[in-house]
C-alpha cells in the first residue's frame, strides 16, 4: 500500500493520483431452478356467467320448496298419515307416525341432497372442470323420477300445492336452460384452457 511522505496509511492511489474504487461485491450463486410460470386465467365467457346464472335461479326455486314443506311439516305429517294409512292400512299408531316421518323427511332430505349435489357440480364448473356439466347432466335427470316420488308426498292440496308444482317446473326448467350454455363452443375453450395449461 502506498504511504504518504509524511509516513500515514491511505486509501491506494494509482498513478494519476485518484483513489481507487473498493472492489464489486461477489456475484450470487448460479441457480438451477426456473421459476414457476405466472398461470393466466382466461376470463369467464358470457356462456358460463349465463348458465352459472340460470343454474343459480334453479337451485333457488328447488330450496323454496324445501324451506316451504319444513315450515308447514305439521300439516304435511298430519295429511301424510291419511296416504301412509291408505298404502298400509291396519298399522297400529306408533308404526303410523313412524312410517310418516320417514316418508317425509325421506323426500325432504332426497331432495335437499340434489340441490347440494346440484350446488358442488356448479361450483366445479366456475373452476373450469369439463366433467361437472356432465354430472349435472345426470343429477338433472335423476331430478325427475325424484320429484315424481316425492310429489306423491311433498304436494299438498289446494293452492300450496300449485305452488309446490309451479316451483319445481321452474326448477327443471331453468336447470335444463342452464345446461344448453355449457356445451356452447366458447364454453368448450373455456373448459380446455384449464387441460392445455402448463
Amino acid at each position: 500500500m502506498a504511504q504518504h511522505p509524511d509516513g500515514d496509511h491511505h486509501m491506494p492511489v494509482d498513478p494519476a493520483g485518484a483513489a481507487t474504487p473498493p472492489p464489486p461485491p461477489p456475484r450470487p450463486g448460479l441457480s438451477y431452478s426456473a421459476p414457476a410460470p405466472i398461470i393466466v386465467v382466461p376470463p369467464m365467457p358470457p356462456s358460463i356467467r349465463l348458465a352459472r346464472s340460470l343454474w343459480l335461479l334453479s337451485l333457488l326455486a328447488g330450496a323454496a320448496v324445501i324451506v316451504g314443506s319444513f315450515l308447514t311439516r305439521a300439516s304435511h305429517l298430519e295429511r301424510l298419515r291419511s296416504v301412509v294409512d291408505k298404502m298400509a292400512p291396519g298399522g297400529d299408531a306408533n308404526a303410523l307416525s313412524t312410517s310418516t316421518a320417514v316418508v317425509f323427511w325421506g323426500s325432504l332430505g332426497a331432495l335437499l341432497l340434489l340441490i347440494v349435489l346440484q350446488a358442488v357440480m356448479l361450483s366445479g364448473v366456475a373452476e373450469r372442470r369439463g366433467w361437472a356439466r356432465w354430472l349435472l347432466c345426470l343429477l338433472l335427470a335423476c331430478q325427475i323420477p325424484v320429484m315424481a316420488v316425492a310429489g306423491a308426498f311433498l304436494v299438498p292440496e289446494g293452492d300450496a300445492g300449485t305452488y309446490v308444482v309451479i316451483l319445481w317446473g321452474a326448477q327443471l326448467l331453468l336447470g335444463f336452460a342452464g345446461l344448453l350454455p355449457l356445451f356452447l363452443p366458447s364454453a368448450g375453450r373455456w373448459f380446455r384452457s384449464r387441460q392445455n395449461r402448463p
